[in-house]
């Protein structure tokens, strides 16, 4: 079943209105007819309504109000990706898979190993096209919202951004002792916040390292063998999914 986001406004008692983008792609794209059932979102609620087209008109898709599905698709706990800005487009994978794990909310962090460097003007369009992959991504995984993905910021606002979060782990290469990266991962409860900062390629210089144990982030491991970061944000979103859904 096809899932759609409208705003809160869009749902009037059980008439569903919608517009934008999305009336083309139902309409010449899917091919929907009259009397087809849908899924839609308002990103707010985590509810799903079901519905089923009623009327298509110049601008708009006309939909009455089938019934609510009450539980939602959103994890119990609001998981926040900071992610150092890879290579050529492992942004765009990295924030689709991201998105299908169930994260609230993605970060881009320009620290200083970054290869990419993006001016103004390059990362608002960067911004814009990844957060088009999350709103997909969101679709298809049958999200109850869409995660918002950041304007790339500094490690220095990341780190102050993460402040007021629950938990806060910082994967690093040098740390050890996987019992405690269990527990802390185990540790993790619904209805906590958790940031999980993730280096670029050659993972956060020293000096970042440091500045984020002195405010209180956890260095933690993921294991014996180094992992692209393409592969280590979706490893610890692997976990807490677990965690918090078993």
């Amino acid at each position: 079943m096809y899932q759609f986001f409208v705003e809160p406004s869009q749902i009037q008692d059980k008439r569903i209105v919608i517009t934008g983008s999305d009336v083309n792609h139902i309409k010449n794209v899917l091919r929907m007819k009259i009397g087809e059932e849908i899924a839609v979102s308002n990103g707010v609620d985590n509810r799903e309504y079901r519905c089923g087209i009623e009327e298509f008109t110049e601008g708009e898709v006309i939909c009455s109000l089938r019934f609510i599905k009450e539980e939602g698709m959103e994890l119990p706990s609001r998981i926040y990706l900071f992610q150092g800005l890879p290579k050529a487009d492992k942004m765009e994978l990295i924030v689709q898979k991201a998105v299908e794990l169930g994260v609230y909310e993605v970060i881009p962090v320009a620290a200083k190993r970054c290869v990419v460097k993006l001016d103004e003007k390059k990362a608002a369009a960067k911004t814009g096209r990844w957060r088009g992959i999350a709103e997909a991504a969101a679709k298809q995984s049958k999200r109850g919202v869409i995660p918002k993905v950041h304007s790339v910021m500094t490690m220095k606002e990341a780190a102050a951004y993460a402040q007021s979060m629950d938990v806060r782990l910082i994967p690093y290469e040098l740390a050890q002792d996987m019992k405690h990266t269990k527990e802390l991962i185990g540790g993790v409860k619904p209805g906590q916040s958790v940031a999980v900062f993730i280096g670029p390629e050659g993972g956060f210089e020293e000096s970042e390292v440091q500045a984020a144990l002195e405010a209180g982030i956890e260095p933690v491991t993921l294991g014996r063998r180094i992992l692209r970061t393409e592969t280590a944000g979706l490893t610890v979103l692997s976990w807490l999914m677990y965690q918090l859904e078993s």
